[in-house]
């Protein structure tokens, strides 16, 4: 079946890693770490694979090179391969895994670490890493394989990826006191667009929220947990998400009601690839477990009124929630096979 494959000479594990680690790092100096010599070994391993396959891998762009349509995918292929091998290699040598989740950096400090902090999360053995990644990047990592999971905010995603929706949010519109007094002064210097607005578009981009269509923003940043930060220093209005508390300042801000931003309902959603659960049938446990898990944070969080009532829902419900069953963290193991799912049933 595979006689022509090994015919001949320049198709090997190595050559197909270095193909996959220049792609994912965008560049053989970023691949190899600014090493001459791993960067002229990363190069010729690289064209060997071409001379293997007859056709071009990577091509000149600017002043550095990127991978061809035949190079993103015969690394994708090789990628989802190194993969299997590496967690046939985890089974049989017992060895735990670690799960990447993507998400925003909003999400990742409202959600994610307060969840994957807990102790019932932390006890069950299981490792995970979180990374700030944002827009198209969730998904284009999905699709490399180099996330597990990601946390998207759209409702479609590209085939194959899949979506499991965590709960919706909406937007607050904040206006420090030192701008306005009033509401309704808020509200006309809003429409006559003079009101300063700090924008978070790296989380949500100006296009996919109307009410500022066309609306010349003061300062731009990343994500809302900045916008926040901005807002504090009373210089800035600023549009924030109904789960980011805001402490002490929300005493010295208005909070606007307008139709045109109350009636607009966002989601979060999981996303992952099901070539993931083929390769790591445990991993779809934990897709379930981040799914309720994460759903129930959210839940408690949009639908607990203002900040300080949330917090305390937060630590009261999960409490209540790990006294009832096993935590769904621990691993599918047969009893008394497991050091973490006793420990865990035990805490149950």
């Amino acid at each position: 079946m595979f006689a022509k494959l090994f015919a001949q000479s320049g198709l090997s594990l190595d050559r197909l890693r270095a193909l996959v680690e220049v792609g994912a790092a965008g560049s053989m100096v970023r691949a190899a770490e600014g090493e001459p010599v791993r960067q002229s070994q990363y190069s010729r391993q690289i064209k060997e694979l071409e001379d293997f396959f007859q056709t071009g891998l990577v091509e000149r762009h600017g002043k550095g090179i990127r991978l061809t349509a035949s190079g993103r995918e015969l690394a994708r292929i090789s990628r989802f391969f190194l993969l299997g091998l590496s967690n046939f290699q985890r089974g049989c040598l017992a060895e735990g895994q670690t799960y990447r989740i993507g998400a925003s950096p909003t999400f990742i400090a409202s959600f994610l670490l307060p969840i994957l902090a807990e102790p019932r999360c932390v006890q069950s053995g299981i490792r995970f890493a979180v990374e700030a990644v944002l827009g198209d990047e969730v998904e284009r990592r999905l699709h490399d394989l180099t996330l597990d999971f990601g946390v998207v905010s759209r409702p479609m995603v590209s085939r194959p990826l899949q979506l499991k929706d965590l709960g919706s949010w909406r937007l607050k519109f904040w206006v420090p006191n030192s701008l306005c007094k009033t509401a309704k002064q808020a509200e006309r210097a809003f429409a006559d667009k003079r009101l300063p607005i700090v924008w978070p578009a790296g989380e949500l981009p100006q296009s996919e929220f109307n009410a500022l269509e066309d609306y010349e923003l003061a300062l731009a940043c990343t994500n809302f947990l900045e916008a926040r930060v901005a807002l504090e220093q009373k210089g800035l209005a600023a549009f924030l998400p109904d789960f980011v508390p805001l402490g002490a300042a929300a005493d010295r801000c208005l909070n606007l009601k307008m139709p045109a931003v109350d009636s607009c309902l966002f989601h979060y959603r999981l996303a992952w690839n099901p070539r993931l659960l083929r390769l790591n049938p445990h991993a779809r446990r934990r897709r379930d477990a981040l799914v309720e898990s994460l759903a129930q944070k959210l839940s408690a969080v949009t639908t607990g009124g203002s900040g300080r009532t949330v917090g305390r829902a937060l630590v009261k419900k999960p409490a209540r929630a790990a006294a009832a069953r096993t935590p769904p963290w621990a691993p599918p193991q047969p009893a008394g096979m497991s050091r973490y799912s006793s420990r865990c049933r035990a805490k149950a």
